[in-house]
């Protein structure tokens, strides 16, 4: 199951997965972010963590500091795949931990990240995109 989820994932990053993140995440889905104590819980704040990401973590524009994933291990229910990019010039070396449920949707998704200033930097890069990207009062 997790390999059809993770090709789903991939789609979704490609922007080819009809339905998106609401039909890829479980409703009681748990987010684990690299610089937030706690976890983050249900479909709704992770899908604006997963948004952010994917405007925070692009790269930094040059052809080789693009956001890639490197590696993937898949087992039973988890898989994780390991991922590349540059942020505020910055080399960022990360992880992301899927775990799915049998109806394949996402239930809990990890996020991991290293070195200490990558993830100073995601961490202040993420905080400017959640800010620009909340409802205006």
């Amino acid at each position: 199951m997790i390999e059809t989820v993770v090709e789903r994932w991939h789609q979704h990053l490609r922007g080819e997965l009809p339905g998106g993140l609401d039909d890829l995440l479980a409703d009681d889905v748990v987010f684990y972010s690299p610089v937030v104590y706690t976890p983050q819980r249900g479909k709704d704040v992770t899908k604006l963590y997963l948004q952010a990401a994917g405007v925070a973590l692009p790269g930094d524009g040059s052809a080789d500091a693009s956001f890639a994933y490197t590696k993937q291990v898949l087992a039973g229910d988890t898989a994780v795949l390991e991922f590349e990019t540059t942020v505020a010039g910055k080399y960022v070396n990360g992880v992301d931990i899927i775990r799915c449920n049998d109806e394949g949707r996402i239930v809990e998704f990890r996020v991991m990240i290293r070195p200490l200033q990558a993830v100073n930097a995601v961490h202040e890069q993420m905080k400017a995109t959640l800010e620009a990207m909340a409802p205006s009062t």
